[in-house]
């Protein structure tokens, strides 16, 4: 499931506004993406590249992907203020608590998963949830690999996940490998007695595990937020 068009702008947004405006009235050119990103507390830049994706949606800032400081403010941040507030209470924060292997697994974190600053993390609207979604059962893991790619899944993405101890066969998920104490992301399968941990890559082949206990499913995908190009 991918994010859709948002209503609204939040208070993050209006943050990196901010930040343009005083760049665009203080130095007379725009920020670059890790400017903005230390500016407003964003430690990753596909995060940060994320809001800016959908502020150039609703047209306040224009984009030049082509060189590093490529973005340029077009409505006053007066005019995101007033969008904020019809948009703060529809949205929540997913926190990002790790990262995730999409290709060969990789050794679990002894924090199991939470080994990331607690206040980093993704908003969301709450209408994106399916119902019966809880907020406090979700969190976000940043993906590391590229054997989800046909899952539309590519490597920096952000992957907001479901907490689940079980899953139906082709749901993609978050699994620990208690045997060799690994994770990895990967299309759920339970068959002939067996689990198959099947990648979205026709380049790599698919992890057979003999014994079903050995398989810990943590969570499953409910949404992807893309890491977009141009990062700097």
């Amino acid at each position: 499931m991918m994010a859709k068009r948002r209503k609204g702008l939040s208070e993050r947004h209006k943050k990196i506004l901010d930040v343009l405006k005083h760049y665009q009235d203080e130095f007379g050119y725009p920020p670059s993406i890790r400017e903005i990103g230390k500016q407003t507390g964003i430690s990753s830049t596909s995060v940060v590249n994320y809001y800016l994706n959908q502020l150039e949606e609703e047209g306040y800032i224009e984009r030049d992907r082509k060189i590093s400081r490529g973005v340029r403010l077009v409505k006053a941040v007066s005019n995101a203020a007033a969008a904020v507030r019809g948009a703060v209470e529809n949205m929540i924060r997913v926190p990002v608590i790790g990262r995730i292997m999409a290709g060969q697994p990789m050794p679990m974190p002894s924090t199991d998963f939470a080994y990331y600053d607690p206040d980093s993390g993704v908003e969301i609207a709450r209408s994106l949830l399916k119902a019966g979604d809880k907020e406090e059962d979700l969190f976000a893991l940043e993906v590391q690999g590229d054997s989800m790619v046909d899952a539309m899944v590519n490597d920096g993405d952000i992957v907001v996940m479901k907490r689940a101890q079980d899953a139906s066969n082709g749901e993609m998920v978050a699994v620990w490998l208690t045997e060799k104490d690994e994770t990895t992301l990967k299309y759920f399968y339970k068959e002939n007695g067996r689990v198959r941990l099947q990648p979205a890559n026709p380049t790599m082949k698919p992890i057979y595990v003999d014994n079903p206990r050995q398989v810990q499913v943590q969570g499953k995908v409910v949404m992807v937020i893309r890491q977009m190009a141009g990062a700097n």
